[in-house]
């Protein structure tokens, strides 16, 4: 047995794999993580992505560098032209990231799950005082990045991104051992929700990347911010971002999740299970079928009037 199978074999083990990623002081490790990824000297830069991949199956074949200024470079990667082909079906829905599916399905009475027997309310997730009306009824679908995969989300449709509420929390590890262990977690987590709206009928779409251990950095195009664990800046911005789908929208510093939430008349693409394997551009949800007496979503809307306008 080679030492990578070793180590996914001991860290196979629940118990062991929660008290390890979970039972440590995680902001502080989060903190550590984030200046350490960033040292500049070349045999650290090596020695950790060696290390890392003894953990974890990267594969760095897709990426656009052959080399790395640092650990950090090496996580936020851009990939080569091409590498990740866009549906541009007028239908659909695609994928901002890659991802492994998590739960996904119907909300129902503004309640969705993190996993069997954890339900937690959209309220929770996105704040007391924004309105989840529009969403009663919708499909969500969680999205959960490993720490190997590739770490920038992307635009689903075209369209514009009108706002961003910035939430901290904690940093939990939001992997299936955690997500069966405590509840509400994605609500506890660092968060930050983005408003989107797609399409000529502007249907209100919702991507929220969440923080998890070693995770608390988001950075956004169009907005000059990099949320992070301890940001006490700005929490909620109006902006104007234009997209195009398949655009690059931001990027995490390491890996974690996105859930995405759509409202009533989407339908998940015929792929979309839990533990589905998914790459950004692929087909994700099916748009609603428009009648001659279809009308206009009503944009996201935030019981919140202050924030910068950018543009």
């Amino acid at each position: 047995m080679n030492i990578r199978a070793t180590i996914q074999k001991i860290f196979s083990q629940e118990d062991l794999n929660f008290l390890l990623t979970n039972r440590i002081p995680r902001q502080s490790a989060t903190h550590f993580i984030g200046w350490f990824s960033q040292i500049r000297v070349p045999w650290i830069r090596d020695l950790s992505i060696y290390v890392w991949k003894l953990f974890t199956e990267l594969d760095l074949s897709e990426a656009k560098k052959d080399k790395f200024d640092s650990l950090h470079d090496c996580f936020i990667r851009e990939l080569r032209p091409g590498a990740r082909p866009v549906d541009n079906d007028p239908k659909i829905l695609t994928s901002p990231c890659d991802a492994i599916v998590g739960a996904c399905g119907q909300v129902v009475n503004g309640q969705v799950f993190q996993a069997k027997g954890f339900p937690y309310t959209l309220s929770d997730l996105f704040g007391h005082e924004t309105d989840t009306s529009q969403w009663q009824d919708g499909e969500y679908v969680t999205l959960r990045l490993t720490s190997s995969m590739y770490h920038r989300f992307h635009a689903p449709y075209d369209g514009s991104m009108l706002r961003v509420n910035y939430i901290s929390g904690d940093t939990w590890n939001v992997n299936p051992v955690a997500l069966k262990r405590i509840e509400k977690l994605f609500c506890k987590n660092e968060r930050a929700l983005l408003s989107l709206e797609i399409g000529e009928q502007r249907y209100p779409i919702a991507l929220v990347p969440v923080a998890a251990i070693l995770v608390a950095s988001i950075r956004l195009h169009g907005i000059d911010t990099q949320f992070r664990s301890g940001w006490t800046g700005e929490k909620n911005f109006n902006c104007n971002v234009q997209f195009k789908k398949g655009e690059e929208l931001g990027w995490f510093q390491h890996g974690s999740t996105i859930i995405v939430f759509a409202p009533k008349g989407f339908t998940l693409a015929d792929n979309i299970s839990p533990g589905q394997h998914i790459k950004m551009g692929q087909a994700l949800m099916a748009m609603p079928l428009l009648t001659e007496h279809s009308s206009l979503h009503t944009p996201f809307s935030s019981t919140h009037s202050d924030g910068n306008l950018l543009s």
